[in-house]
């Protein structure tokens, strides 16, 4: 059987790591795909050749577009990232009958459901493994492995660059800032940190992997984020103390009355195996009603375990593409006419555990007042922590557990809190949870 023929978009880190895997395992891949797979033209502004041997061998050019239109390619490998010219880029792809390969989480999150529509009308497969997590084979245990199972919820720490920042922010008891410096000086932030610190590429994993868990359309705009630049390293100390880790994770739940999908700092037992995730690794947990809880740890970033990603994708579109397109494994786990309207929570009617830090008074009815704000508000406190006031202040820290109330409520006793004339300044929020059969 003749070559499958790749057309590779980008030739940055995961692009050039891509090549390099195909090409030094192509007899261990040909073996598994039961044909060879051959990436015969790429297309790349700028790139290193001397990080790619045998790159001569194949056509490099600097169109895009002129790479998609050519009839001698079966797979467009998009590896440019971002939306546009992507989008544009992969619907040509589409139109064209040509299979796709991406490894674009924000092309996904934001475009997916128009993408796959139109891969569904053209009968072609549009593979993304390398979407989310990088290396771990997160899409595939969820939409294949677990596919017997009723999905209750999934928790993840999907982004390295912040599971790094706090890692070191605890290990070391360093700043914020500090450490997001170093991030970007190591490769592992951007020059803008945006889309890392403040959970927007966590949020884009986030809305693949409900869509996938439950059978909803991708609603990356729903997805409630927040970011960790206004946690200290008070606060992982104290969550240190109460037996916690702060972790920055995406978690996504199904509930009787919707799907909750939300990213932000969270408090997570330090038993748990994935508050012990640290660095720039990634781990996934799901919560099954069958299997019951299932991890996947690995790499979520870097050349080569993305690549792992991409490549795994390359060898499943050419196994299928003989294969009737009516017969493959859904994009989206569920088949496209039964795909959920399930609606997702509005963050006021998310139920959760809170962390709560705040700055009162040294004076005698500072805490009545404050646990009586919480009691009308139907909040009961799980662990009380009130530091002694460094010297020579008057104002003095302290740090709550709640049990797990609505979030509406929490901001309405949050709001009269801070409205206390011996409350000083605003009070740090951070949620919780136990990741347990709860």
């Amino acid at each position: 059987m003749k070559p499958v023929r790749v057309g590779l978009l980008g030739l940055g880190t995961v692009g050039g790591g891509t090549f390099n895997v195909l090409r030094r395992n192509a007899g261990e891949i040909a073996r598994r795909a039961g044909r060879g797979i051959e990436i015969t033209h790429a297309a790349a502004r700028e790139y290193e050749p001397a990080g790619l041997p045998g790159i001569d061998t194949i056509e490099v050019g600097d169109d895009a577009f002129a790479l998609v239109e050519n009839p001698d390619i079966d797979i467009i490998v998009e590896l440019i990232g971002g939306y546009e010219p992507a989008r544009e880029l992969v619907l040509r792809a589409i139109a064209n009958g040509k299979h796709v390969v991406t490894a674009n989480k924000a092309l996904i999150a934001t475009h997916g459901n128009e993408i796959f529509a139109a891969a569904q009308k053209q009968g072609v497969m549009v593979a993304f493994e390398a979407a989310v997590a990088g290396g771990i084979p997160i899409i595939k245990a969820v939409r294949e492995g677990l596919t017997a199972n009723r999905i209750e919820w999934i928790a993840g720490i999907i982004n390295g660059t912040g599971n790094f920042i706090l890692t070191e922010m605890r290990d070391k008891g360093r700043d914020f800032a500090d450490v997001l410096a170093e991030a970007q000086a190591l490769g592992y932030a951007e020059a803008d940190p945006t889309f890392d610190v403040e959970g927007i590429d966590a949020a884009h994993k986030l809305a693949i992997l409900a869509s996938l868990a439950f059978g909803i359309p991708l609603q990356f705009d729903r997805v409630y984020t927040e970011g960790i630049g206004h946690i200290t390293r008070d606060d992982v100390s104290y969550a240190g103390q109460l037996g916690y880790r702060i972790k920055h994770l995406g978690v996504t739940r199904r509930t009787g009355q919707g799907v909750e999908l939300r990213v932000h700092p969270t408090l997570i037992p330090e038993k748990r195996l994935i508050a012990n995730v640290d660095g720039v690794m990634n781990a996934v947990l799901v919560q099954a009603d069958a299997v019951g809880p299932t991890l996947y740890y690995g790499a979520g970033a870097g050349a080569e375990p993305t690549a792992s990603a991409v490549v795994a994708d390359l060898v499943d579109v050419a196994r299928t593409m003989t294969v009737d397109s009516e017969n493959r494994v859904p994009h989206l786990a569920f088949q496209p006419d039964s795909l959920s309207n399930l609606p997702i929570l509005d963050m006021d009617d998310v139920e959760t555990s809170y962390y709560l830090r705040l700055c009162a008074a040294d004076e005698p009815g500072v805490m009545a007042n404050i646990t009586r704000i919480l009691g009308d508000s139907g909040i009961s406190i799980e662990a009380v922590i009130q530091k002694e006031p460094p010297e020579g202040e008057q104002q003095v820290p302290i740090i709550m557990l709640t049990r797990r109330v609505r979030e509406q409520q929490m901001n309405t006793a949050i709001r009269q809190i801070e409205s206390l004339a011996s409350v000083q300044g605003t009070i740090t929020r951070i949620r919780m949870e136990h990741l347990g059969n709860e």
